[in-house]
């Protein structure tokens, strides 16, 4: 009786299958981590946007969202009163609902168009934009444009009210549109 079993070339065939199946299935994996560090970064953005309006009007101050485009990272500053010196000092904020956030991969601020504003906004420098949120609940017009080349997210704050929406996709395909404070409700 002859015995019958797998050949070399099988055998080698086999392993390139299981091969090509866990590199397709790796690669689909990498591409949604970064699909997910995306948004991960974009969510931080308007949950610190929506914070910081929030503070500004609770605390009666103005609030400043600082982006850092050269390290990519933003954090939120606010004015406080300095009893011992008796003046206004700028001051990071830091707490249970709001830390700097250091964006992680290949996640960048890819575009941020700031309107001028009428308030103070500290130290921007070069390579920095500042979104400035008021006392009243209004903010600096903003748009913000979150992605890694290929996955997109834009956040825009509305100045009347300073409220903060994210969407998905670019910032040319974002309509920033003037908002009727008698109309809403």
């Amino acid at each position: 009786m002859r015995r019958r079993g797998f050949t070399i070339p099988e055998l080698l065939l086999v392993v390139l299958i299981i091969g090509l199946i866990t590199s397709a299935g790796t690669g689909l994996y990498v591409g949604t981590f970064r699909s997910m560090q995306v948004k991960k970064a974009a969510l931080d953005f308007l949950l610190t946007a929506r914070y910081a309006r929030i503070m500004a009007l609770e605390r009666q101050t103005q609030c400043t969202l600082e982006l850092d485009m050269v390290n990519q990272a933003f954090l939120l500053t606010t004015l406080r009163w300095d009893e011992a010196n008796q003046e206004m000092t700028l001051e990071m904020v830091r707490d249970l609902y709001c830390k700097p956030v250091q964006f992680e991969g290949e996640v960048q601020f890819e575009a941020a168009d700031v309107a001028p504003g009428v308030w103070e906004t500290g130290n921007s420098g070069e390579g920095s934009e500042t979104i400035t949120f008021s006392a009243n609940g209004t903010a600096q017009e903003a748009v913000v444009q979150i992605g890694n080349g290929k996955t997109h997210y834009t956040i825009s704050i509305d100045a009347p009210t300073g409220r903060a929406k994210m969407y998905f996709g670019t910032a040319e395909n974002v309509k920033v549109t003037t908002t009727d404070l008698d109309m809403e409700r």
